[in-house]
């Protein structure tokens, strides 16, 4: 990357709900020097951005699917920060323009079919121009890779590793949904997408390295743990975390162990009590998932589910939580869990501090991040200086041997 960029930071996206939300972020808490623009399609929108904020940012007119547009921002600015989903539809393009720009790019995506076309598409050029390509910069993935990548740190070699959600409280976001929606549609006309989508190790960077499937079955059923003592239910965005947990151990050559195994879960309690309410989160997980993927009945449902570019008020923002712990077992025997817990909505207020650290943590902690470039994880681009910046932000990482 060339070092006299115009810009460290350019948040593209600036005038949608979460683009805003990081914008304001940022202009709270980037230190003095660090250069930001507010970039998106309209110019009377963005400047009406830049107002509320208060921020004297230039502003840099770019829209998805202008190839030029977004070549011209790319070589603008060291980081690009982008919150334009679903990025299926929307994203590849600039992931190209940054990894030919030599520029590093974080978004907050949960679509595995869009990471292994930017895996497939743009990795070898990432790693060429020395730029990070670093996916899930959000609620998803970052407690997960993290809270997994600092029990290795303690611990060594992991073998059975679970994630357990014990509490959160936060509004359904409307580009989760959408890009939820957009992946249904996808993958229900192509079994090649079908069978991507369900593959544990879907963005390996080496698939026939892994274990064969039946070594990482993704939770279906309740299912009771006894080291933790509850009945467990699958969690709603298992899917993208625990491909790219395994992506950052295969991107490390499988540090965390060859025997491996991670899962993610919600806590539901113990006894009849608890197989009552795991059985019914299985339940209303997949009915929800058939709802969405019937056209005519998520019409129905839309009057119930946010919008793209909708959230919720500041106050139910401010009210939000996430209480997470990781379980982990090693080769012989031993116990640890990593305790991640966070104020504010997870997929908004605290999302909006994963992210906005993220940018900042590429920009002003270069010298101490892993020598690695390409399409990455937020484990492997960003690891130690990023969870002492959530820290320092008031979010806990902490990691316990029981």
């Amino acid at each position: 990357m060339e070092g006299d960029r115009e810009l460290d930071i350019a948040v593209f996206g600036a005038t949608g709900f979460v683009g805003k939300l990081t914008a304001k972020y940022l202009s709270e808490h980037a230190p003095e020097g660090v250069t930001i623009g507010l970039a998106g399609r309209s110019q009377e929108k963005l400047a009406r951005v830049k107002s509320e904020l208060g921020v004297d940012w230039p502003t840099i007119v770019a829209d998805s699917s202008d190839a030029a547009q977004l070549k011209a921002l790319a070589e603008r600015c060291r980081v690009v920060a982008t919150t334009v989903g679903p990025y299926r539809k929307y994203g590849m393009p600039l992931v190209e323009a940054c990894a030919q720009a030599g520029t590093d790019y974080i978004d907050l995506t949960g679509e595995p079919l869009f990471i292994r076309d930017s895996i497939d598409g743009c990795h070898a050029t990432a790693e060429q121009s020395s730029a990070r390509i670093v996916h899930c910069c959000g609620f998803d993935s970052i407690p997960s890779d993290l809270g997994v990548w600092l029990l290795h740190e303690e611990a060594g070699e992991l073998e059975h590793t679970t994630f357990v959600l014990r509490g959160a409280r936060g509004g359904a976001s409307g580009g989760t949904i959408d890009s939820m929606t957009t992946m249904l549609d996808e993958v229900k006309s192509d079994s090649a997408k079908r069978k991507l989508l369900f593959d544990p190790y879907s963005l390996s960077p080496d698939r026939d390295a892994e274990p064969d499937l039946g070594r990482q079955p993704d939770m279906g059923p309740p299912a009771h743990d006894d080291d933790i003592g509850e009945w467990l239910a699958p969690f709603v965005m298992a899917a993208i975390n625990t491909r790219i947990v395994r992506r950052s151990n295969a991107l490390q050559g499988w540090s965390y162990g060859r025997d491996f195994k991670y899962r993610e879960t919600m806590a539901m309690g113990s006894g009849p009590v608890g197989l009552a309410k795991a059985t019914a989160v299985v339940g209303g997980l997949g009915a929800l998932t058939g709802a969405l993927a019937v056209p005519p009945v998520r019409k129905a449902l839309g009057r119930f589910i946010p919008s793209a570019g909708e959230g919720p008020s500041d106050e139910a923002r401010e009210k939000g939580f996430f209480k997470i712990e990781v379980h982990a077992r090693t080769s012989v025997g031993e116990r640890y869990v990593c305790r991640i817990e966070a104020q504010g909505d997870p997929g908004y207020a605290a999302t909006a501090v994963m992210f906005g650290e993220a940018a900042l943590c590429l920009v002003l902690d270069r010298e101490r991040l892993p020598e690695r470039a390409g399409v990455l994880t937020p484990a492997t681009a960003l690891d130690g200086p990023l969870v002492e910046r959530l820290r320092a932000a008031g979010q806990t990482y902490e990691v316990e041997k029981l």
